[in-house]
């Protein structure tokens, strides 16, 4: 038998996520779940062998409101993708209600109404919603009703410990993002060996924050998400859950250099780290201190909130 492939080496320290809407090419790299956001549904709507879905579910639901057919076509897609992935799918509520609780909250009802409605248990769903204060809370919330949660855009270590504190199921830390803001502060002055591997500034990020989940004993998940290549990827084997874009999918299969398991959170038991909680004046001062948390939070929210403009605008012109 010739040697595994790094993929499948890395299933044996952590659970492997599939991070996209093409959920044709799913199967190939057999993930555990899979994660959606607007960008990538945006993307895969437009490519011939997904347009039909947008297609139907709008012919379907016409008269509804704009809002309730953006909803019926992400649980579309999570429909399908449930159909692939034996575990679970992530679908994200409209980041333009980023700062309001309250809606997030009817949203994510909503979300689980229609999956539950297609027969689809919520224990199978994800709502993922942005690491704000006012997401946290949501969160919060729907925990409680049993309605697990993946935070996104995180980004700060104050996010991870509110959302630890929340008792949210899962977190995605960003990793590749945080990896471009140290990139482009240093401008030429960068040191790409020097900043590589568990030097590099995202995964030094998840680290810290897996370490402390394990030594405080915090049951949040700790999903790595938004890897620019795959050397990022290897230096958190061992994390939760990574999850990972087709692409680097691929490249992982089509290595087969060693992956040690670089998180361990039997090492992270013993470590000496103090425990931390944050109320939201000092999770707002901590955030704000942060620079490239605060502008990758705000620029993530920004960018996710003109993808799902533009997905109205498709569904608007499909229903015309």
């Amino acid at each position: 038998m010739g040697a595994m492939n790094q993929l499948d080496q890395l299933k044996r320290h952590t659970t492997v996520v599939a991070d996209t809407g093409n959920f044709k090419q799913l199967a190939q790299f057999a993930p555990r779940d899979a994660t959606t956001n607007p960008s990538l549904i945006l993307k895969a709507v437009q490519q011939a062998d997904y347009a039909p879905l947008l297609v139907d579910t709008v012919a379907a639901h016409r008269t509804l409101a704009l809002d309730a057919i953006v909803d019926r076509v992400l649980v579309r897609f999570g429909q399908e993708i449930l159909k692939v992935v034996p575990g679970r799918v992530s679908t994200e509520v409209d980041a333009r209600l980023s700062f309001d609780t309250a809606a997030t909250l009817e949203r994510a009802h909503r979300l689980i109404g229609l999956y539950e409605a297609a027969g689809i248990g919520r224990e199978r769903v994800l709502i993922k919603i942005a690491s704000t204060w006012e997401g946290i809370r949501a969160a919060e919330a729907l925990e409680r009703e049993g309605i697990h949660c993946n935070l996104t855009l995180l980004f700060a270590f104050a996010q991870a410990v509110a959302c630890g504190d929340a008792g949210v199921t899962l977190i995605s830390p960003f990793v590749g993002r945080i990896y471009d803001w140290y990139k482009k502060a240093a401008g030429a002055q960068w040191d790409e060996a020097a900043n590589a591997g568990p030097n590099d500034p995202g995964v030094k990020s998840v680290t810290a924050i897996f370490n402390h989940y394990k030594r405080h004993g915090i049951a949040t998940e700790v999903m790595g998400a938004s890897f620019r290549n795959t050397g990022q990827i290897v230096a958190l084997a061992g994390c939760d859950l990574l999850t990972i874009s087709p692409e680097l999918l691929a490249a992982l299969q089509a290595s087969d250099a060693p992956v040690p398991q670089a998180l361990d959170a039997a090492r992270a038991r013993s470590m000496d780290l103090p425990a931390v909680h944050l109320d939201e004046r000092r999770f707002r001062w901590a955030l704000n201190e942060d620079a490239m948390a605060t502008e990758k939070l705000a620029e993530g929210i920004r960018a996710f909130a003109v993808d799902a403009g533009k997905l109205d605008q498709l569904i608007e012109r499909a229903r015309a």
